[in-house]
């Protein structure tokens, strides 16, 4: 028996992330792939510190959803990301994810996402122990396993920390939480199917959507033809 079926089936939902987007067609490139299928938006908040690279903010956050109707996630990449809850939350992110490695208190974090009406995530990164968010479970809405180092797009996929994935979904399933498992970096259509069987929720996908060789359409199109090759 392979991987793939030795989960239980599950629809996972496919977020792109839009840092490989053509910007100057951002609302055009957003459309394209709510119409191509995608179930939420996944936007990467990074402010040079807690990552080196600098992203975008509320602004492109509001963007998004003027444009679109689909959920969106703010991925908050920052060294205080207690201080931007409540502008993420009033631009239109419905969950708000923050790193576990950031600073702050993680719990009262998460009481301050809930107490502005979103959905709490906790991302943790490549080196930090699955434990750590395996603790909080009891606590948030959504864990995020990056499979890339946070900051960049393009990273190849750093497939053994899907072990931090099967080890999640097996306490979810020994208990009645429910708990979306995300993972993002380097997901494309030929290791997507491998994301699913670990038993993810959802993954992020970036470059895999919005790049030079087809339409976001294509790509989701593409992405959705994998899974349902590795289900079977």
């Amino acid at each position: 028996m392979n991987e793939a079926t030795t989960q239980p089936q599950r629809r996972v939902r496919i977020a792109p992330s839009i840092l490989t987007a053509d910007f100057g067609r951002l609302a055009e490139q957003a459309r394209a792939a709510e119409a191509g299928g995608a179930d939420l938006f996944h936007l990467d908040i990074m402010d040079g510190q807690f990552v080196p690279q600098l992203s975008f903010g509320t602004e492109v956050v509001a963007a998004i959803r003027a444009a679109t109707s689909i959920p969106i996630e703010a991925h908050i990449m920052v060294q205080r990301p207690q201080e931007h809850f409540e502008s993420l939350a009033r631009a239109g992110a419905r969950t708000l994810v923050f790193h576990e490695e950031a600073d702050g208190h993680v719990l009262r974090s998460i009481e301050a996402i809930h107490a502005l009406g979103c959905a709490a995530g906790i991302a943790i990164s490549p080196d930090t122990p699955v434990e750590r968010a395996e603790e909080l479970l009891d606590a948030v809405d959504e864990v995020v396993i990056m499979l890339v180092y946070p900051g960049r797009g393009g990273q190849e996929m750093l497939a053994q920390h899907l072990d931090k994935v099967r080890r999640l979904r097996a306490a979810l399933q020994s208990s009645s939480r429910t708990v979306t498992i995300e993972v993002d970096g380097g997901v494309k259509a030929h290791n997507i199917a491998q994301c699913a069987a670990a038993g993810v929720d959802q993954v992020v996908a970036g470059s895999a959507i919005y790049n030079p060789n087809e339409t976001p359409q294509q790509a989701l199109a593409a992405l959705r033809t994998a899974l349902a090759a590795g289900a079977r």
